[in-house]
């Protein structure tokens, strides 16, 4: 039910009978503005006809009563007494059958409810939102991997949020509505960097939760899927966001929890984590409040102008929250390489090997034979590191594997070395991917 002088607000009136022990419930809804003193009646009627329609009858007439047709109200004389039924159904098949059930008059003339006084709502002030711009990886087959997302959390909530966008600072254009508030926070305490590719035990993430709730998760739910369950970006020190997962939530206090079992650097973000992130960086929740933006790829690389607010409001509106933040397109840069090798030749050749790895979320597949390939073609550049000078760079390599001359050795150092600092890259539709930066030193000879 709905009230139209209280802004019709959803109303429920409810009804039961006092004389009599029973536990059957039922319950209808429907879309109509009546007050809610009509609402009572209709709602007592409803529960006298179901108490009433308990008793049926069934019944075979003469031909002389064919004028009685479904909806008709019979009278049966009992005891002196007439009691009244409704026809539900009529039966021509040889001799004339009804089915009816049971009627009272007087349940179609009860009173109105008591009155209901008017409830004025309090003028909700709403406040200006909290709005994360975020290029993260791909984070799930539904969304283009070129898509950033906002995070738009606001108390009270606006109902729908808008995100528009500009290249000026007029001319706005809605791109989105976001439907529900994000779970956002920020970091409590400083968080150091942490291995990857394995559990970080070292390490807590002490967190302030503007909404919602953290549970813990068992190690298989954390693990199911591309991205799982439990995960959350990191706005980190170096200015990208670490995708992080956790296995273990604990309340600490209203709103602050503790976030151990920790998988750190998930969906290629491990480099992000090159600096301590301090107390006070955004954290948000990925999980179905997150938005996904309706960029195409020719919006890439542009800096952008937005407004995100209520979707009531102007774009020009006080209350709007203005950003700059241009898309790079984050989900379509390749991940960096891993686990560089590098071992000697007889001839004093240094031969370099290393495993790609993609950003598909079809690369986490267990049962897959071969990684998956998102990239035209398979292509590295390799960085050969003299302290902070590139002293040699070699690009467009075809397949996972580079051999460093003695030569080349001569030339770059002025003769064989023992050790080499790289910089690795896949090659995407964007250029270079994330860098694997590692120091190598020779193994065994061939």
């Amino acid at each position: 039910m709905v009230r139209p002088d209280e802004e019709y607000d959803a109303a429920t009136v409810e009804a039961r009978r006092v004389t009599v022990q029973a536990d059957r419930v039922a319950s209808e809804s429907f879309p109509l503005a009546v007050s809610l003193e009509e609402a009572d009646r209709r709602c007592r009627r409803a529960l006298m006809e179901a108490w009433i329609g308990r008793e049926t009858l069934t019944a075979k007439l003469p031909p002389s009563r064919l004028l009685l047709d479904p909806g008709d109200v019979v009278s049966l004389d009992n005891d002196g007494r007439l009691i009244d039924y409704r026809i539900t159904r009529i039966g021509d098949a040889g001799a004339r059958s009804i089915e009816a059930i049971r009627t009272d008059a007087a349940i179609y003339d009860l009173p109105p409810g008591q009155y209901r006084s008017v409830t004025l709502l309090d003028a909700t002030i709403y406040g200006p939102a909290d709005v994360v711009l975020m290029d993260l990886p791909q984070l799930s087959d539904a969304v283009p991997a070129h898509r950033p997302y906002a995070a738009v959390f606001a108390k009270p909530w606006y109902g729908t949020a808008a995100v528009w966008k500009s290249a000026s600072t007029s001319g706005f254009v809605l791109l989105d509505t976001v439907p529900q508030p994000a779970h956002m926070g920020v970091l409590a305490a400083d968080l150091p960097a942490g291995p990857t590719s394995r559990f970080d035990h070292g390490n807590e993430l002490l967190v302030d939760l503007s909404s919602g709730t953290l549970t813990s998760v068992t190690d298989l739910e954390l693990l199911a899927g591309a991205t799982g369950a439990n995960t959350l970006a990191l706005d980190s020190a170096v200015g990208f966001w670490e995708v992080i997962q956790f296995g273990v939530a604990t309340l600490v206090s209203a709103g602050r929890y503790r976030l151990t079992r920790l998988l750190r650097g998930q969906r290629g973000t491990e480099a992000a984590m090159g600096a301590p992130t301090l107390t006070g960086a955004k954290i948000a929740l990925l999980d179905g409040a997150l938005q996904p933006l309706s960029l195409a790829l020719g919006d890439l690389g542009l800096p952008w102008n937005w407004r995100i607010g209520p979707a009531s409001s102007a774009p020009s509106d006080a209350i709007m929250q203005a950003r700059s933040f241009t898309p790079n397109g984050r989900g379509l840069m390749p991940f960096s390489p891993v686990q560089a090798r590098m071992r000697k030749l007889a001839n004093g050749d240094l031969t370099l090997r290393w495993i790609r790895r993609d950003r598909s979320l079809a690369a986490d597949s267990w049962v897959l034979t071969y990684v998956p390939m998102s990239e035209a073609s398979e292509t590295y550049d390799l960085d050969i590191m003299n302290g902070g000078t590139v002293a040699r760079t070699n690009i467009g390599l075809s397949t996972p594997t580079f051999i460093y001359t003695a030569a080349m050795q001569a030339a770059d150092f002025g003769g064989p070395v023992n050790s080499l600092s790289i910089r690795l890259y896949q090659i995407g539709a964007l250029g270079r991917g994330v860098p694997h930066l590692k120091i190598l030193t020779i193994k065994e000879s061939l």
